[in-house]
């Protein structure tokens, strides 16, 4: 009996000390170490996922072309793959914007790489923002590259989730890489962190001018260009619904009861989010003095 009633209080405790420590893990980090894969998106176009988050990777003739590391260990992970099914080196890869999430460890992948980026995430990596591999050369508004039959149009989406995101699109596979101003059938993330929504909206709308077949996000599902006029009309209408309410006196609390985007009740993370993209776009409507 003693030895039951100790193993038992051993487990609880155990149990007890998992769940605080379980709590104290940032999501970010409970997000990287989820599943690992790599998916053929449409001819030498692949996309590789860690966990929530993608980056892109195609073949060509010459070697393997390569978007965002996102972390260290991702990279080691994905270097191993690459060797394994491609037997070539990677020969670029391309940052799609500094936030750590997406550009860290970049320097794993080792030196002799062509790390191409826009300018101004070269002088946030320069800053020490974050910890990847240096930029060998920038851009300030489009770029276009060839290497091994196969070629990479790249644009500047402008301000708005951060000032230096880019999108990556692929050809002849037609391929779009788009990372966080788009995520197709998904409600944008949270609170709207330091984004200038209309500028966001304005990034979505470079995006929706891309000439592409098949969009691989850095976030959720492949899909297709309707998605980027999609998630463009969620955000104007989440803004036009939310800006009448603070227009009509009404406080947060109430708008966040009252504007439901039922017309996006299947869209992921909408059940989690939703009242902080609420909470976000008033916030942003007052400080952006928008609200008469």
């Amino acid at each position: 009996m003693r030895k039951s009633t100790f193993l038992l209080g051993f487990l609880m405790l155990a149990a007890i000390v998992l769940g605080v420590v379980g709590a104290a893990i940032p999501d970010a980090a409970l997000a990287q170490a989820g599943k690992r894969g790599i998916e053929n998106v449409k001819g030498d176009v692949y996309r590789f996922q860690n966990s929530f988050h993608y980056a892109m990777l195609v073949e060509t003739a010459d070697g393997i072309v390569v978007t965002d590391p996102i972390n260290a260990e991702a990279v080691a992970w994905l270097k191993a793959e690459v060797a394994k099914r491609f037997n070539k080196p990677v020969t670029h890869m391309v940052l799609s914007h500094h936030h750590g999430d997406h550009a860290s460890g970049g320097e794993a992948w080792g030196d002799g790489l062509t790390v191409i980026a826009h300018e101004k995430a070269a002088e946030h990596i320069a800053a020490g923002k974050v910890t990847t591999a240096t930029p060998t050369k920038t851009f300030a508004d489009k770029m276009s590259f060839t290497t091994g039959g196969k070629t990479f149009e790249l644009t500047y989406l402008g301000v708005g989730h951060s000032d230096d995101l880019i999108a990556v699109v692929v050809r002849p596979e037609n391929v779009a890489f788009v990372v966080d101003a788009v995520s197709p059938r998904r409600v944008p993330y949270r609170d709207f962190p330091n984004t200038d929504i209309d500028k966001l909206i304005g990034q979505i709308k470079v995006v929706e001018g891309l000439d592409f077949e098949i969009l691989a996000p850095g976030h959720g599902p492949i899909s297709g260009p309707q998605d980027a006029t999609d998630m463009r009309v969620y955000v104007e209408e989440l803004k036009a619904a939310v800006l009448a309410e603070l227009k009509a006196g009404k406080p947060v609390d109430d708008i966040v009861a009252s504007v439901t985007m039922e017309k996006y009740k299947d869209w992921g993370s909408r059940d989690s989010w939703l009242e902080l993209n609420v909470r976000g776009m008033a916030r942003w409507l007052q400080e952006a003095g928008k609200v008469e």
